[in-house]
């Protein structure tokens, strides 16, 4: 059992026996992998070609590190090992040769409760149901659990989980400073969920991201000659707000867009570390500093356009709306101003008087005036020269302060009209795609190095691409093609991760040289070959992973197992165990509220806050419903304000700003008081120990029971059970505490 605050082990030990879960794994029976491949599996290719290089020894040392990186070469589909398992699945075979190799001995298969909580952890983020452990424990037939595998991928839920992993990795957020898309974001969040609930092949979710079209095809020849852009469905315009969430100001004038997007498409998808070369050429991998800028002047043509989604009704009534707010304050403005007028004048001009004389010139000079470099140093000016209404209070007397707040308050309480639902997407610049990309002097926009500039290209390209059909085009046909050697092994590899908490190859954003190798390279490659084969299905991969007995291992051993083992893979390196994981946050919420009956499983829709409203700003109190699942949580960052609420703070949540390849699983002091001083903990359980009283018609025997199966999902040990009823003593008033107690468990928290 893992350590937690000294209160409450000293409570569990108290009322519950020592039954929460101790570390390891086991494997269990499978079915043979989906029908015959629709496509044929890569073929080894040539080696990737060289960019141009600058020299012939250049040429040289790049050809050399190309050769000895494992990730660029070709997927070559290895020979499934014989005569190490009993299982069917080609999984189990890999890692049970590794385990001969290693001198390895398996630990038994997780118990079919075990196995079945983990499971749908996994592909959904919820607890089964006691109907749900039910069914599965009385089904004896040899594909009982590929049914229930099968009843969760087909779940509109399993989108919604598997929607954070990639959401975390692409890095989506709801705010981060001034990010222009902020409004209608949640729409690429909902089209995320969507398109894995469709089971859209991974190759397509790629492109949609890129393109705003799923299809392979970009352009055709209409009858009467004419080559015409390939429409993408309508939804994939949502797509679109992995690109337009890169930009974090609306003209852009730093380039976040392009250089956001590289260093996120580089890691998301292919693996590799592209930013290090940002400023200077990597030192270990590859890849060119020239590389960074020829991807990013794919990107750099782009802009963030504005979509609105309101109905023409919808458009007329809020221009109504509007008029007649705009009527109402006119009349507070005015007063406001009237009032201000004179000191924001005194003041400005004290501010003014203060400046170099070149720059008093500048700024007094009329907008229109001005040249661009005399504008830079004004807009540049403008927040020293800003007058905020704190500093006009500090010079008015008492009472005119006390009119102004008198304004201020009633220009507050006028109703705002609604805002009008719109999406943020972007589109190629036409004035844009005639200028030139230059490699940034330190990575900065302000400092192009005018006598280097690079054509659009990316690193490892060969010299074929075609950009004829657009930018993001050829690279995107590059990008997902068969023969990628990094695409599939990339996405296999973070799909197994999510799965088992760590990736075949460690570093799941980083196949590069300091990522070292994989622990299994065959099974990758095994894998990526028959992604490839079988379209790009996620959905069987899924299927295949957790089928395998590798996945159905205990996490738990025979002691002697145990120690044997750890001498020669201590890490588990090999998973001869299954990993003990804790829960994200999102299923921790969400397990919370289902316990209680209260959980809101809605799919899609706009983020909810549970951050009280701030009084100083007088801000109004949110009428959004706060029981839906966490996975539509806000998140993100604004320096000004709390955007995220301490709850995924303290349970390891990223703010999005970065991309997040896996979470960080910290086991701290605020998450214990999470669990047992949070006013949610307080009003879930409550309304826990009320449903399991009332499910059990009373009985507290039968409700200790359900509350067990409710929150771990087993029913209790003889011995938890002689200790919770000694604990309640026949009292039903004492269910509450008995139900926080479960919360307060490691057991709740943690997946075996």
């Amino acid at each position: 059992m893992l350590s937690k605050p000294l209160t409450v082990l000293v409570t569990v030990a108290l009322i519950l026996s020592a039954q929460t879960p101790p570390p390891a794994k086991p494997p269990a029976s499978v079915r043979k992998p989906a029908a015959a491949p629709a496509k044929p599996a890569p073929k080894p290719t040539a080696k990737p070609a060289l960019p141009a290089a600058t020299s012939a020894k250049d040429d040289e040392k790049f050809a050399q590190r190309i050769a000895k990186l494992w990730s660029l070469q070709p997927v070559s589909k290895p020979e499934v090992p014989q005569g190490v398992t009993a299982s069917t699945n080609p999984i189990d075979a890999f890692i049970a040769d590794k385990w001969r190799e290693k001198g390895l001995k398996p630990v038994g298969p997780a118990d079919k409760a075990t196995l079945l909580r983990r499971v749908t952890y996994s592909l959904t983020g919820l607890p089964p149901t006691p109907a749900e452990q039910d069914a599965f424990l009385a089904d004896a037939s040899p594909d009982a659990f590929h049914k229930v595998v099968d009843r969760l991928l087909a779940s509109d839920q399993h989108g919604v989980r598997w929607a954070r992993h990639w959401l975390d990795v692409l890095r989506y957020t709801d705010a981060d400073a001034g990010m222009p898309a902020a409004n209608g974001i949640y729409y690429w969040r909902d089209w995320v969920i969507s398109a894995l609930n469709k089971d859209m092949p991974y190759d397509e979710f790629v492109r949609a991201q890129l393109l705003g079209s799923r299809y392979k095809e970009h352009t055709t020849v209409t009858a009467t000659g004419y080559r015409v852009r390939v429409p993408g469905p309508q939804e994939d315009t949502f797509a679109l707000g992995f690109l337009s969430r890169a930009s974090l100001t609306g003209d852009d004038k730093e380039q976040e867009l392009s250089l956001n997007t590289v260093e996120t498409v580089s890691t998301a998808f292919m693996g590799m570390t592209v930013g290090c070369a940002k400023c200077h050429d990597h030192k270990f991998d590859p890849i060119r500093q020239r590389d960074f800028y020829a991807m990013k002047a794919i990107f750099d043509p782009l802009v963030v356009k504005t979509v609105p989604l309101a109905t023409p009704a919808e458009i007329f009534l809020n221009g109504k709306l509007v008029e007649e707010y705009r009527k109402k304050k006119e009349p507070v403005d005015a007063a406001i101003e009237k009032m201000i007028a004179a000191y924001r004048e005194r003041l400005y001009a004290e501010r003014v008087a203060e400046l170099p004389t070149d720059v008093q010139a500048v700024i007094k000079k009329a907008e229109r005036l001005r040249t661009p470099a005399e504008q830079k140093i004004a807009d540049d000016y403008y927040p020293i020269l800003r007058i905020d209404p704190s500093k006009i209070k500090e010079v008015m007397s008492p009472e005119e302060v006390k009119a102004y707040n008198a304004l201020i308050k009633q220009q507050n309480d006028l109703p705002k009209p609604p805002g009008l639902a719109s999406f943020v997407t972007v589109e190629e610049d036409s004035e844009r795609l005639k200028q030139t990309t230059y490699i940034l002097d330190t990575g900065d926009p302000a400092h192009p190095m005018k006598d280097k500039p690079v054509q659009p290209g990316f690193p490892f390209q060969s010299s074929s691409v075609d950009f004829r059909e657009g930018r993001r085009e050829g690279f995107a046909d590059w990008l997902t093609a068969n023969d990628n050697p990094l695409f599939a092994r990339v996405a296999v590899n973070r799909i197994w991760a999510w799965h088992f908490g760590e990736g075949l190859h460690r570093n799941t954003s980083d196949f590069g040289v300091l990522g070292s190798t994989p622990t299994n390279q065959k099974l990758l490659d095994y894998l990526a070959a028959e992604f490839v084969a079988h379209n790009y299905n996620m959905k069987w991969l899924h299927r295949l992973i957790v089928t395998s007995d590798t996945y159905k291992l205990a996490s738990q051993a025979d002691p002697a197992i145990t120690a044997a083992n750890i001498q020669a893979d201590a890490r588990n390196s090999y998973l001869w165990h299954f990993r003990l994981e804790r829960l994200d946050a999102e299923p921790i919420w969400d397990t919370i509220l289902s316990m209680a009956g209260d959980l809101d499983d809605t799919v899609g829709g706009k983020s909810f806050s549970i951050l009280k409203p701030d009084p100083k700003r007088k801000d109004p109190p949110s009428t959004d419903p706060t029981n839906r699942r966490a996975a539509y949580m806000r998140r993100g960052y604004i320096p000004s304000t709390d955007v995220m609420a301490n709850f995924l703070q303290v349970w390891d949540v990223d703010d999005g700003r970065t991309p997040c390849p896996i979470r960080t699983q910290t086991v701290t002091a605020p998450q214990a008081l999470f669990s047992m001083n949070d006013e949610l903990v307080e009003k879930e359980t409550a309304r826990f120990a009320d449903r399991v009283l009332k499910e059990a018609n009373g009985d507290v025997k039968s409700a200790v029971t359900l509350a067990f199966r409710y929150a771990v999902g087993r029913a209790p040990a003889a011995s938890e059970m002689d200790r919770a009823l000694t604990y309640l003593d026949s009292s039903p008033d004492r269910m509450k505490g008995f139900s926080w107690l479960l919360v307060n468990l490691d057991e709740f928290i943690f997946v075996r």
